[in-house]
């Protein structure tokens, strides 16, 4: 029983209550592995080496960090966009394909999910190295005389990451073209619109929680990735997790690293705030049901 501002007792529904005791473990698990982890390193962020907010400042005035910063989001904006331009037709065409071709699109797309991050990651070391596939080829055909350098280099991180991320940004697009009535499309048809402006007019529209929703998973992890671009890229494309490493294992600043991973945490909520505040969470959310 709770009590209410004006003194008047509350109490739960015993339907509630049970829904409250099943939520309670994972509440303890989430407090334990996330939320307790969290606090400590926001704390370790302001003590260690001595109490204050030295770390922040330094990251917020030194230009090395602010450019580390802007080239994280740099990186995950690009990535992002290239897989809404990628993505997008792949969803469409699983969502107009039937039988034995959708199957096969569908396992194409879900694919990376059964490989390794790291598996994946080298595999593109291999494609792009100096004497990988694609050098190969590009010098049997006369194209080059040299090996180009691809490995380690901002295209190698765009490749490696858009791989990885587009089965998410894919399957929120897919999962609300399929729940689509194709009698909109039909009915802007019959009322005299191309099948162009039916497209762009009708069927778009109705399809932008999904890509929004895609796109936000999508940003969001690629804030955070670490593995691919510290195998595929190069000295400027270093990131704010690669940062962190660094400073962790290298340096062995714990305070200073801690600082980068609060400013990081604190990054990402500020895209989500923002994305709820122009583009509604509920629209996002909507494309993830």
């Amino acid at each position: 029983m709770l009590a209410t501002a004006r003194g008047v007792p509350l109490t739960i529904a015993p339907e509630h209550r049970r829904r409250l005791l099943l939520l309670l473990p994972a509440l303890i698990f989430l407090a334990l592995a996330f939320a307790l982890p969290l606090t400590l390193i926001a704390i370790r962020s302001v003590t260690d080496p001595a109490p204050g907010f030295d770390h922040y400042v330094t990251i917020g005035t030194a230009s090395v960090y602010l450019r580390v910063l802007a080239s994280t989001f740099g990186l995950a904006l690009t990535v992002t966009l290239a897989t809404v331009v990628l993505g997008y037709p792949v969803a469409y065409a699983l969502a107009r394909s039937r039988g034995a071709w959708r199957s096969l699109l569908v396992a194409l797309v879900l694919l990376p999910f059964w490989t390794s991050l790291l598996v994946r990651t080298y595999a593109w070391m291999v494609i792009l190295g100096r004497y990988g596939i694609v050098n190969q080829v590009l010098m049997a055909l006369g194209i080059t005389e040299e090996p180009l350098k691809l490995l380690h280099t901002s295209l190698a991180t765009h490749l490696g990451m858009i791989h990885i991320l587009l089965p998410f940004l894919i399957l929120p697009v897919w999962s609300v073209m399929t729940r689509l009535d194709p009698a909109l499309t039909m009915a802007a048809r019959s009322l005299g619109a191309s099948p162009l402006r039916a497209f762009l007019r009708v069927f778009v529209p109705l399809t932008l929680p999904g890509v929004m929703a895609g796109a936000m998973l999508v940003f969001i992890l690629a804030l955070g990735f670490y593995v691919t671009p510290a195998l595929l890229g190069g000295p400027a494309d270093l990131t704010l997790s690669m940062l962190i490493s660094q400073q962790v294992s290298e340096l062995l600043a714990w305070g200073f690293a801690s600082a980068l991973a609060v400013t990081l945490l604190v990054a990402t909520l500020a895209v989500l705030a923002l994305a709820g505040r122009f583009l509604g969470l509920g629209r996002i959310w909507e494309g993830l049901d």
